[in-house]
């Protein structure tokens, strides 16, 4: 069975109010998406877990104890994590963190929570 780790910030710690998210965004529509997402994966047969992050400087730790705790097919990166221009070097940080935690495990990066089993499936 292929697993897969969703890495997202925790919607509890995302500022809505920053231009560079989609507008009308809200936790609760990504706690709903991620479970769409979630579904969809268990849908493909697929074993997925969420890693909630926040954009500081416990962010790389928080994905390195994960990935240490067990292998991972893919890695899917939420688009939260990478799209707001302020958060670039906590998306560098997380990527490089999981580069040298799991270098065997393949990256992806989804656009919305919804087309998270999509974009693993390109890699899977």
């Amino acid at each position: 069975m292929k697993r897969v780790l969703l890495v997202g910030f925790d919607p509890a710690a995302v500022d809505f109010s920053d231009p560079a998210l989609p507008p009308g965004m809200t936790a609760e529509k990504i706690h709903a998406g991620i479970e769409l997402a979630l579904a969809d994966m268990a849908g493909r047969g697929w074993q997925a877990e969420t890693c909630l992050i926040n954009p500081d400087e416990t962010a790389v730790p928080t994905v390195e104890r994960r990935l240490a705790g067990g292998r991972y097919d893919c890695v899917v990166v939420g688009a939260g994590v990478r799209l707001p221009p302020s958060r670039l070097v906590v998306f560098e940080a997380v990527v490089n963190a999981i580069h040298r935690a799991a270098p065997q495990t393949v990256i992806a990066f989804n656009t919305r929570p919804e087309d998270t089993g999509a974009a693993a499936a390109r890699w899977l």
